[in-house]
């Protein structure tokens, strides 16, 4: 149980409801961000209000049950085809509402009115919303019974480091099971930033990457795996190929000079879009510029830099990178579910059903709509300081296991009881 301090009950009074109602809230839902169809009456329309404080977005803890009925037909008549008719949804994307904390969606609507939310279908249903219809629909779906919680995964958690390891095995033939290749002509792939083997491997699954072994393995990798693949070598503790390298290092050395602004003075890239060459197979180095030269593998600017090269030069410069000590990339060792879970249940409450109402639940939420809503914050499509601070280092992997956990946790009820100030 929830007591409200005097400034919401302040903010009741403003709003012309009677600060003495009891308001019942129960949890679900999670980070929801409404998505209604557009058409509503030009009576209920009004101007973008002014930016609302705190105890203003907690009118909708003091709906009696007259504004709830109200809020209920507004809803249904708005709401009901993307969220369905008691706050379920069963459109893909689109989040439950049902038992979310009523004043968390009263502040996103607002949030979708001032335009601080761009999403075209949101903004455009809310315009025709006034303050009293949003706080009432808010209400309505905060009283309303959330939805049961998903099944657990039948399978138990698999990190993205297990997963990356397991999803590899089948490289390790070529590549070696470290990572450090003992075949000439194949690269080793430790001491590489997982962003650019992810974009290596998505190269040769489009075929703008010829091999036609890679092309076989990459094309069932979908993106997490990928991803998973690339985190588990950039973890492995890299050293030089133990393969030949015929050509001379110093003559190399002497070479290389344009090559340092792009792959690093000793071979260690700064980018994580470019590759590290220092440790790398020899013979790989050297085939991939001959690639580059005669244009089977593609890229303006190596290209550009290979034409000027005849083959001695090549080994040379494969021979000084070779010879050069790789280095591991900064890669953090991935969290695991239950320690993201710690992280996210300081604000959203244990097991994600949250007691501030202001703050979105997260147990019971549709899980597909969890991972859409993370992803954008991810990707940063969707601005938030805290979310960005608390989600660093996160993966796609987290992202999945994040989701279904809290889609499988019992939404639970919450009350919030005004009291009167201390005297």
């Amino acid at each position: 149980m929830k007591t409200l301090t005097s400034p919401a009950r302040q903010a009741g009074a403003r709003s012309g409801v009677r600060p003495g109602r009891t308001a019942s809230v129960l949890a679900a839902g999670a980070l929801a961000a409404l998505a209604w169809s557009f058409g509503a009456p030009a009576a209920l329309g009004q101007q973008k209000p002014p930016q609302a404080s705190t105890a203003d977005l907690m009118r909708p803890l003091y709906a009696n049950s007259m504004d709830i009925a109200e809020g209920k037909s507004v809803a249904q008549h708005f709401c009901a085809d993307c969220h369905g008719s008691a706050g379920i949804s069963t459109i893909a994307g689109v989040p439950d509402l049902a038992g979310q904390r009523a004043a968390y969606l009263y502040s996103e609507m607002r949030a979708y009115l001032s335009g601080a939310r761009g999403d075209d279908t949101m903004n455009g249903a809310i315009t025709y919303l006034s303050a009293d219809a949003m706080s009432n629909v808010a209400a309505y779906y905060g009283s309303l019974p959330p939805p049961p919680p998903a099944a657990a995964p039948k399978t138990g958690e698999v990190g993205a480091e297990a997963a990356g390891k397991a999803a590899a095995a089948t490289c390790g033939g070529c590549h070696g099971a470290t990572g450090i290749t003992a075949t000439a002509g194949v690269p080793s792939l430790v001491g590489q930033e997982p962003k650019y083997l992810v974009t290596a491997l998505g190269e040769y699954k489009a075929g703008t990457r010829k091999n036609d072994t890679m092309k076989m393995m990459a094309a069932p990798l979908d993106g997490v795996t990928a991803s998973n693949i690339a985190l588990h070598y950039a973890l492995q503790k890299p050293a030089k190929a133990s393969t030949p390298s015929p050509g001379n290092s110093a003559a190399g050395q002497t070479a290389s000079a344009p090559c340092a602004a792009c792959h690093g003075a000793q071979g260690i890239s700064g980018n994580p879009a470019t590759p590290s060459l220092a440790g790398q197979d020899a013979k790989y180095l050297t085939d991939a510029l001959q690639a580059y030269k005669d244009g089977t593998r593609e890229n303006t600017t190596m290209k550009a830099l290979a034409d000027g090269l005849d083959e001695a030069t090549m080994k040379n410069l494969a021979a000084y990178y070779a010879g050069l000590q790789p280095q591991q990339p900064n890669v953090r060792k991935p969290l695991s579910t239950a320690e993201w879970v710690e992280r996210c249940d300081r604000c959203h409450g244990p097991g994600g059903n949250s007691s501030d109402p202001l703050m979105p639940a997260l147990s019971s939420q549709r899980a597909a709509y969890l991972e859409k809503v993370l992803n954008a914050f991810r990707a940063g499509k969707r601005n938030s300081p805290v979310m960005s601070a608390m989600m660093d280092g996160m993966t796609e992997n987290d992202v999945r296991n994040l989701a279904e956990y809290y889609a499988s946790q019992k939404a639970r009820a919450v009350v919030y009881v005004p009291v009167p100030p201390a005297k």
